[in-house]
């Protein structure tokens, strides 16, 4: 496995997702086709079915998950939760996000070695579908986020798990800001596993054909070994191995992957003042402390944090913070069944129709005037907070998973 120097103190609809399974004696491809299956919570359920039977499949040997196109998940799913809201389609969106949270459940205990290729945007239930597994690849073209504090809702799919894990406070840095992380900071800060190159600059895209005609073979050689192919010189080395051995698997990866560090304008660099801020009790104190950072540090990093989070939900953020909190102390499958009831509570406008109005102003119609309620954050009360922590109501049945057979992660 790649490993990088440790930092200073280191410590949404998915997009059409392709299916590498291995069988012992042959490989094939199974590749669900979703232009039939528009609905959300049919696309999941369909996938944790197809997980289920790639892994009682002793023929298979391991499984590798990639999206189609520029994204591997791109957030759209919170734009077909608000339309069947909308349409008063409540029992539609429980059931997504019960599907949902289960497959999260299923990739973060999966028995046979798991592969995610996160190019592209990788945003939302992408990392909940993604980081619980094995091995996770990252390249140049990889950006991830949870940008949900800014839609009215909360980092969900099991993100209270995986970020706050994360060195330091940077979980609640990225939860509460929404801020991206490029796939080296993303290896950097132990959420991928691997990083590989895979940008080709257009300009030489369209001038390759011409240069080949002009340069000696041995050069042209040495040019289609370069970084440039080594994603899909990952795909192809993976798609003919015939294994379930976890080693052998992390030995191609490493084979074709690159070593790689922060550049100087990372916020990884940042990781102290992040600490410093991040750790404070409430977002009030947050974000008091990152005034006090720029006052005296004259650093316009704060001011751009300071901005994001003052764009933000103020009831989200509370939300959000007290979830990552709580998840540092939880096991996987505690951090979901909690993520459950927060995501319900939400969509159902029990306490706030922020989702609603995130969604709209940021997504739907694009003002990017959302009118917050509550609109300050000296408005939100602790029992508003509490509301989204608490119990699903007595004809709402809580989130199931299957413990007793899947041992959870802690």
């Amino acid at each position: 496995m790649q490993r990088i120097k440790a930092l200073t103190r280191a410590r949404y609809s998915c997009n059409r997702v392709w299916f590498l399974s291995h069988h012992q004696q042959k490989s094939f491809s199974a590749l669900p086709n979703y232009a039939a299956y528009d609905d959300l919570q049919d696309q999941v359920a369909r996938l944790n079915r197809l997980y289920e039977s790639w892994e009682e499949n002793p023929d298979i040997g391991f499984v590798m998950m990639k999206g189609s196109g520029r994204a591997f998940c791109s957030g759209a799913d919170v734009v077909s939760l608000y339309q069947s809201l909308n349409e008063g389609k409540v029992e539609d969106c429980k059931s997504f996000f019960n599907s949902l949270y289960k497959f999260a459940y299923l990739q973060g205990t999966y028995l046979k070695p798991h592969v995610a290729i996160m190019d592209g945007i990788t945003m939302g239930c992408g990392g909940g579908i993604s980081l619980q597994g094995m091995f996770r690849v990252a390249t140049d073209k990889t950006v991830f986020a949870h940008p949900e504090t800014q839609l009215g809702f909360h980092p969900d799919a099991g993100a209270s798990f995986y970020l706050s894990r994360l060195p330091g406070y940077l979980g609640e840095y990225l939860a509460l800001t929404g801020e991206k992380l490029n796939g080296v900071e993303m290896i950097a800060c132990g959420l991928a596993t691997h990083f590989t190159l895979n940008a080709v600059c257009s300009r030489c895209t369209l001038l390759l054909p011409v240069f080949f005609l002009l340069v000696p073979l041995y050069v042209q050689l040495i040019i289609m070994n370069s970084p440039w192919q080594r994603l899909a010189m990952i795909e192809e080395r993976l798609g003919k191995l015939i294994t379930d051995d976890p080693s052998v698997i992390e030995s191609s990866l490493a084979q074709y992957g690159d070593l790689v560090y922060p550049d100087r304008e990372s916020v990884l660099h940042k990781i102290e003042t992040i600490d410093k801020c991040f750790s404070k009790d409430t977002v009030e104190e947050i974000i008091d402390a990152l005034e006090n950072e720029e006052f005296f540090s004259y650093d316009d990093w704060c001011k751009i944090v300071i901005k994001k989070l003052k764009e933000a939900s103020p009831l989200s953020l509370k939300v959000t913070l007290q979830s990552i909190r709580e998840g540092r102390f939880q096991s996987l499958d505690q951090c979901l069944a909690r993520e459950y009831r927060m995501s319900l509570n939400g969509i159902t406008k029990r306490v706030s129709g922020d989702f609603f109005e995130g969604v709209r102003a940021r997504i739907v119609d694009k003002d990017f005037a959302p009118k917050w309620d509550p609109p300050r954050l000296e408005d939100v009360s602790n029992d508003m907070v509490d509301c989204y922590f608490a119990p699903l109501i007595e004809l709402e049945p809580e989130l199931k998973l299957p413990t007793a057979l899947r041992e959870p992660y802690i």
